[in-house]
Order: structure tokens, then sequence, then C-alpha cells
């Protein structure tokens, strides 16, 4: 083969020289993201839990994201787009949830040679997770007061406190379908955190006995999957933190384990879980 046929089947070489940054960084910022690492011990792996924390952090606000998208295609009466985002957030929450490999295998002595960097710091903390926390309809007013210095933070958190979570957008739907919800659900204060009932319970009961392919059927079982996973995030939290920590106290002044222990115990979309036993 000439020189000249061999050349005429490389590749074309990717346009090289650009203005100031590339449109890459332009657009993703990898310069900004891979300088915010700032560790505050000589301990190497301290670098690894910063940079697992950051990824969570980005997680968690993709994930909102997805859930206030669904929670407007709702309100909109738009369950395909909301089912949409919901598988969306599904794959986010298994990255998210593998987000723990990385910190699962620390050791006591590995955790505590750099744990004293935390201070104070704590991830029930964080602002994105507090919102994920508040969509699933964990309210609690209380969670805001850490985060009174940071008045535009505040001010996000304030506001996703007194709007319905995307439980309360499911359940409104349900009603507009013609689902029994009681009237006591549908105008609850949203700022409070939601508490299971009979009567919703009935209606995922009844929901779940009828027609498998059903929009609402569907919808619900999207719903299990976001649930499941959040679970799961719990339970490899409460089981990273008592392989690095035991039983202490945690960082921030929480009960460490005692209280991821009690998180764990918890469902989110309490009804779609106990119906399943009545049909």
């Amino acid at each position: 083969m000439s020189q000249e046929a061999h050349e005429a089947h490389e590749p074309e070489t990717p346009h090289l020289d650009f203005e100031g940054t590339t449109p890459y960084e332009d657009y993703v910022k990898a310069d900004v993201l891979t300088h915010l690492q700032h560790t505050l011990s000589d301990d190497p792996g301290e670098m690894v839990f910063l940079v697992t924390t950051q990824v969570m952090e980005l997680w968690f606000t993709v994930i909102v994201h997805e859930w206030e998208t669904a929670a407007r295609a709702l309100r909109g009466d738009d369950v395909p787009t909301a089912r949409a985002a919901l598988k969306r957030s599904v794959r986010e929450l298994e990255a998210l949830n593998a987000s723990w490999k990385p910190l699962a295998q620390l050791t006591p002595a590995q955790f505590n040679s750099y744990r004293g960097a935390l201070g104070e710091g704590s991830g029930f903390q964080s602002a994105m997770y507090r919102r994920m926390e508040f969509l699933l309809g964990e309210k609690s007013a209380s969670m805001l007061v850490p985060h009174r210095g940071a008045p535009r933070v505040h001010a996000e958190l304030e506001k996703a406190l007194h709007e319905p979570s995307l439980y309360d957008e499911v359940l409104r739907l349900l009603a507009r379908r013609g689902h029994a919800i009681p009237a006591s659900v549908l105008t609850r204060d949203v700022a409070l955190r939601y508490e299971p009932t009979d009567e919703v319970e009935a209606v995922w009961t009844a929901v779940y006995a009828g027609d498998q392919d059903d929009e609402v059927a569907r919808l619900g079982e999207a719903l299990t999957d976001v649930g499941e996973l959040v679970w799961r995030w719990r339970n490899d939290h409460l089981v990273a933190t008592r392989r690095a920590m035991g039983s202490k106290a945690g960082t921030g002044g929480s009960a460490g384990v005692a209280w991821l222990e009690k998180r764990a115990r918890k469902n989110v979309f309490p009804e779609l879980w106990t119906a399943r036993s009545h049909v």
C-alpha cells in the first residue's frame, strides 16, 4: 500500500487546538471538580473518603432532580414522564449505593487515622441529602437548624419542607383517579413527616389486586424499586459505619450506629410494602 493510500485510511485527528479551555472543560468543569479536594490530615486514606463523599453529593443532586421532575409530572397527570424519571433514579441510586464499597473495608484504625479531621462534620448535615429525605416524606423542621448560617441553602430547604413530597403527589394522583384516599391525607400539613394509614394501604391493596399493567400499578412498582434502594442505602451506611467505628458516638453529635439502626428499620412509601400482605 502506498504512503498516500495508508494516510487516506488513517482516522482523522481530532481538533486539538482551542482558544482558552476546551469545550469539554467549559461544559463539565472538570478542573473545578478535581481541585475541590483539600485533605486535612497526612493519612493517604483521607483522599478516598473525601472524594467518595463528594461523589455521593453529586448523586444526591441528580436524584433530587429526578424526583422533583417526577413530582411535577404527577401534578400534571403525566405518569409516563414521572415513571421515566423514577426509573432513571433507580440506576442512579444503584450507583450511589456502590459508593459505599471504597469505604466498606475500612478498619477502625484506618478510619480513626483521619477521623479527627472531620471535627463536628457529619453526613446528616448534607443539605442535598436532606432534600432527598424531604421528597421521600421524611420531613423535620429541626433538620433546617444546622443550615441557618447558609441563607441560600436554608431557604432552599425551607421551601422543600413546605412542598408536597413525591409520595404526597402520588396519593393526590390516586385520588384524582377515583381511589379512596382520605381527605385527612390529602389536606395534611405537608411540612410534617408522612404517617401511614389503613385507608391508603387498602387503596394500594386494591391497585395490586387488579390489572398489573394498569398505569398506577406500574407507578407503584417504580416507587417500590426506589424504596428498596433507599432501604439498601441506609443499611449499607449502617454496615460501613459499624465496621469502621463500632458503637462509638458519631461525628456531629449523632448517636452513630444506634441512630443509623433506627433509620434502617423504616421504609419509605410505607403502604406500598404493607399492602403486599393483603393481596
